[in-house]
């Protein structure tokens, strides 16, 4: 059986399932049991863009066939050389297809397309790591902006001379964790502090850790297993802080786990953001399992495994940012930090899925 062969029928099992899965999306019963519905939408969603390819594909497939057919009964020299140019271009758009195709049959990390929960922290570097953590907060900032994704701010706590101690945010938008996964780990800065009067290059440190967030349907929360606090906002705010008891602490007995939202106003909506984070954090003890075990397969992946390892030097003097991982280094350092990472993103994604590729063709 040749290769060709072998992919078409493939997709063809593929194209089949992709039907199915259509008309049960618009069946009643499914469209009555949300989680499944939900479940169902994504997985058509996630088999899109590989029946396109394959309908693509097919198309050349057909094409070819029709070139060769037509060079084995053609006499005229120009129609067959016609014939000749066309078939090299379509049998070079096969090879291509077949190379997409390869890729997308690559089973999907189904937490991709999930919106994110990031965490940065500062860490050794005292007020420089806190000033280097906001300005790793407005590069994401301005990522997901550049990328329509919407922000909001969980809780934060502000760095002495500015920056922060701690920000943790919410992500949403298309494909969010992804793409953002990448940037889990420690990132490291080189430069000269504002408080160093020598002259002397310092490095200070922030970790960032991004989460899936979890879906209303991945945990199932008890009421009785969470103790919920409420107390008065700080920080700015206006009229309502230090005298509204708007603030959410909630605690997950079982586990020990604390989540706390302050930025909204609304005791409702800190509620609502709190017990979002708190899913996450539970889903994220399950799902950390899976991360360790991939990662000690994908070295690219270290964003997966060890959260404490170092990803990222951000060189101020050379103008230089370096990715260890895939020992990448871009000399537009300004341009980074303003929120241009998506080449860096791209090759690590790259790195990613030909390391998946491997896997599957060993598998």
């Amino acid at each position: 059986m040749n290769k060709n062969y072998t992919l078409s029928e493939r997709l063809e099992g593929i194209r089949l399932h992709f039907e199915e899965v259509g008309q049960q999306i618009t069946d009643p019963a499914a469209m009555s049991d949300m989680k499944r519905y939900i479940q169902l939408s994504k997985e058509y969603k996630n088999l899109e863009p590989i029946i396109k390819a394959y309908k693509e594909y097919k198309n050349v497939l057909s094409n070819i066939k029709s070139s060769r057919d037509l060079l084995g009964v053609e006499k005229d020299d120009e129609m067959r050389e016609m014939a000749k140019m066309e078939l090299d271009e379509l049998n070079e758009r096969k090879d291509e297809l077949e190379e997409d195709i390869r890729f997308l049959l690559i089973p999907k990390d189904p937490e991709d397309s999930k919106n994110a929960i990031v965490e940065i922290r500062a860490g050794t570097g005292g007020d420089e790591a806190s000033i280097f953590a906001g300005d790793l907060f407005r590069m994401y900032t301005k990522y997901c902006e550049g990328r329509n994704w919407k922000i909001d701010v969980t809780s934060s706590t502000e760095g002495t001379v500015g920056g922060f101690k701690e920000v943790i945010f919410e992500v949403s938008g298309n494909d969010v964790y992804g793409t953002l996964k990448y940037e889990s780990g420690v990132h490291r800065v080189q430069r000269v502090p504002q408080t160093e009067t020598q002259g002397r290059v310092h490095t200070s440190a922030a970790s960032v850790a991004v989460l899936p967030e979890a879906d209303e349907f991945d945990i199932d929360l008890k009421n009785e297993d969470i103790r919920r606090d409420e107390y008065c906002s700080s920080g700015p705010g206006g009229q309502s802080v230090n005298t509204t008891y708007s603030a959410i602490r909630l605690t997950h007995i079982p586990t020990g786990i604390v989540v706390t939202c302050q930025d909204q106003k609304s005791k409702l909506k800190n509620l609502d953001k709190a017990m979002a984070e708190l899913r996450t954090r539970l889903y994220n003890l399950e799902y950390q399992k899976y991360l360790d075990e991939i990662s000690k397969k994908r070295k690219t992946m270290v964003s997966t495994g060890d959260r404490s390892a170092k990803i990222r030097t951000y060189n101020w003097p050379q103008g230089r940012v370096t990715d260890h991982r895939i020992t990448l280094t871009l000399y537009n350092l300004p341009a980074i930090v303003d929120g241009d990472i998506q080449l860096i993103i791209d090759k690590l994604q790259m790195a990613e899925n030909s390391e998946r590729l491997k896997e599957s063709e060993i598998a």
